[in-house]
């Protein structure tokens, strides 16, 4: 299962977190990172899922 939120991290970086952790702390900031520049958002997912 964590393939396919990586995966889904890659292409869709707060879909992956919102999948890991739901409406936290971590997907709002995924989003801010997100929009602040894809390669944070990436980032903070994967991190954020290989944590767990």
């Amino acid at each position: 299962m964590d393939v396919i939120r990586i995966l889904l991290a890659i292409i869709l970086p707060p879909l992956g977190v919102f999948l890991q952790v739901g409406l936290g702390l971590h997907f709002w900031l995924n989003i801010l990172l997100t929009l602040c520049g894809y390669l944070p958002g990436i980032i903070h997912a994967i991190w954020v899922i290989l944590r767990k």
